[in-house]
């Protein structure tokens, strides 16, 4: 059984501990911290864990075997480096940290650990739809890939948004799996914008964001975040030979009253709830079978914070921005899961 201590009991920081409890096994949720002290323990209470007064505590705690950061952003450093000193596993939710300076810190420590420990919360990657698309992909069938349309549209955004996160928050998703995805680099990223929807308030919505792959392969994401009729999340891959696409938003078809309607869920948690949960059981599985994390990487969570950051000053000047990666270590050198 895999003893985890979970940092962060916010909205995500509960789901995560509601599927280790509820849903999935060999775990078990021993410890929680949060800044808020009212609410981790009274998340504590609901499933007999000892709330830890920091996120330190709690990572050298002899009863913590590894570490979930579901805290702020901005504290994710902090912890994945102290989990690394401690010799743990960490599961850290995306961004990996805020800035590509703190992940190069990451990466020179795991480095020098001598092994992987981390992994980033990427869970496109364990979405059973996109990994059907990447195992077409992956046999050749539709021959070299050539372009990849995306589309993520949400129905709405809240009040604390800015413009600056339809990059660094909703299309970092496309970032990781266009990269995964086509297993290559982006090598420039230019953002076009186009008519501004009624809907998006002072937010320029939507955005079209272009990254030319490192191989040639061209990848475009289309970004809505206030479409209002649901949460759609769209993926056509273009080769030599053929095309290959996500299927159909829902399993479900209604027939009544003269029309036929296909559901669309209602948000990210609906879309995505079997891939959180596969996401986390595998990684837990790893765990207890002694193998280094095969997940999303700190390299992973270190380039998809470098094109985001070229994401946001091309969406600011206009201009094309290419992308200057560091010498990859050859810790990272093999693919990810």
């Amino acid at each position: 059984m895999i003893r985890v201590g979970v940092i962060g009991t916010g909205m995500i920081g509960q789901d995560h501990i509601r599927r280790m409890t509820t849903v999935l096994s060999g775990v078990e949720v021993t410890a929680v911290s949060d800044v808020n002290a009212e609410a981790a323990t009274a998340v504590a209470e609901q499933i007999g864990a000892r709330v830890h007064t920091t996120g330190q505590e709690l990572i050298v705690s002899p009863q913590v075997d590894a570490v979930v950061v579901c805290s702020w952003g901005p504290t994710h450093e902090q912890y994945v480096l102290a989990a690394i000193a401690a010799g743990k596993p960490v599961f850290c939710e995306k961004p990996l940290a805020t800035t590509t300076e703190a992940c190069r810190r990451i990466i020179e420590a795991e480095t020098a650990y001598g092994s992987r420990l981390v992994q980033v919360g990427y869970m496109r990657r364990y979405d059973s739809a996109y990994r059907a698309l990447k195992a077409v992909l992956d046999t050749g069938q539709i021959g070299t890939p050539l372009m990849m349309h995306c589309a993520h549209r949400n129905p709405s955004v809240p009040s604390f948004y800015e413009k600056d996160m339809a990059i660094t928050d909703t299309a970092v998703h496309e970032i990781d799996m266009i990269r995964w995805m086509l297993a290559d680099e982006v090598a420039a990223v230019r953002v076009l914008v186009p008519r501004r929807s009624r809907n998006g308030g002072p937010l320029q919505d939507p955005l079209f964001f272009v990254m030319e792959m490192a191989g040639g392969a061209i990848a475009d994401v289309e970004i809505s975040v206030n479409i209002r009729y649901g949460y759609d999340i769209r993926g056509e891959i273009v080769g030599e030979d053929g095309t290959a696409a996500l299927g159909e938003l829902s399993p479900l078809v209604v027939r009544h009253a003269g029309q036929v309607a296909t559901p669309v869920p209602a948000d990210w948690r609906e879309r995505f709830l079997r891939a959180y949960d596969i996401e986390l059981q595998e990684w837990i599985n790893g765990i207890a079978g002694g193998a280094a994390a095969t997940g999303p990487s700190s390299w992973d969570g270190y380039a998809a914070a470098v094109v985001s950051d070229a994401g946001v000053s091309a969406l600011r000047s206009g201009e094309r921005v290419p992308i200057d990666l560091m010498d990859k270590p050859k810790l990272y050198a093999e693919v990810a899961a």
